[in-house]
């Protein structure tokens, strides 16, 4: 939807959206109750949400330990030459990679930021030389090891805004 047919998020939208990103299972309900409508309008607004786009998808969060994806690796990956033909084949082989959770096009010294989630240090031997030095232009590669997640959210900070 365009941006021009979007309808200003007033505090009633704000606060769906703060509570659905709390707890994307919530009954329309119990939702309605904590924001202060009753169930029909507040079925429309998330309707709306989800038809204009602010609401993307709903997901259940996994405990990656509990499945045995004990290691957390950041990985800057730097490519022999940027151009727009060069990101396009790295983007669509990177998107083949099923441990890769992240990847974003960065500023700075290397090129990519990749974010993996893996089962242990074999599997991220296996991951750098097998998979991400392999990928497309290449050249370089900086790998981070998660000690200790501090903090890890997926919220966004709409009470501030």
């Amino acid at each position: 939807m365009s941006d021009s047919k979007k309808r200003p998020l007033d505090k009633l939208d704000m606060r769906i959206l703060s509570m659905l990103q709390k707890d994307g299972r919530i009954s329309y309900v119990d939702l309605a109750d904590k924001v202060g409508l009753s169930s029909t309008p507040c079925i429309e607004r998330v309707k709306r949400l989800e038809k204009e786009g602010y609401i993307e998808s709903y997901h259940a969060r996994l405990n990656p330990e509990l499945l045995g994806f004990n290691l957390l690796v950041f990985v800057e990956i730097s490519l022999s030459y940027q151009s727009p033909d060069a990101f396009k084949l790295f983007s669509a082989a990177i998107r083949q990679l099923p441990y890769i959770l992240e990847c974003h096009l960065v500023s700075g010294e290397c090129d990519y930021l990749v974010k993996a989630r893996i089962k242990g240090m074999s599997e991220y031997r296996a991951l750098l030389g097998d998979m991400l030095l392999t990928l497309p232009g290449v050249t370089n590669s900086k790998s981070y090891i998660v000690m200790e997640e501090v903090k890890e959210s997926l919220d966004l900070p709409l009470e501030i805004r």
